[in-house]
């Protein structure tokens, strides 16, 4: 899907707040009601809109320990791979997975209470998958997080 500036505007301002009345939505980005509504269809229909949620603060329900988790395996098959997501996607405190190149084959985010929930995580991560080496950073302060993709590439 070819995006112009007027798609743009309707990402940056859903990516802010998707609840913003369509109304807004369409004066903002220059268009009618029912030209902006079928852009936002559009989008969504071509998954440039993967999803319209709400951001949950992490403290609010008890999750404000952030983890890093890297992972070292010398194991690259497929079958391998497979168990490994299907671990990681089993546990639901793993909020972002990654496979990486250089000496970290995966990185893994997780949201926890405390150090006592990220021992409880590893024990099930290991239990599941063979890996050679599983390591932690914890997170001490958040300088800066966001979910708004920049759209200047566009």
């Amino acid at each position: 899907m070819v995006l112009d500036d007027r798609d743009k505007a309707i990402l940056s301002i859903l990516q802010a707040d998707a609840t913003t009345p369509l109304d807004r939505l369409a004066d903002s980005a220059g268009l009618s009601r029912n030209a902006c509504w079928r852009r936002v269809r559009l989008m969504e229909e071509a998954g440039v809109i993967r999803a319209r949620v709400a951001l949950v603060d992490p403290a609010a329900v008890n999750l404000g320990l952030t983890v890093f988790i890297r992972v070292r395996t010398n194991q690259h098959a497929a079958g391998w791979a497979e168990r490994f997501r299907a671990a990681i996607a089993a546990i639901p405190e793993i909020t972002g997975a990654y496979r990486t190149a250089g000496e970290i084959d995966y990185l893994l985010q997780a949201r926890i209470p405390d150090v006592a929930a990220y021992d409880r995580l590893y024990r099930k991560l290991i239990e599941r998958v063979d890996m050679v080496d599983v390591s932690a950073s914890f997170v001490m302060e958040e300088i800066h997080t966001t979910t708004q993709l920049p759209l200047t590439f566009i």
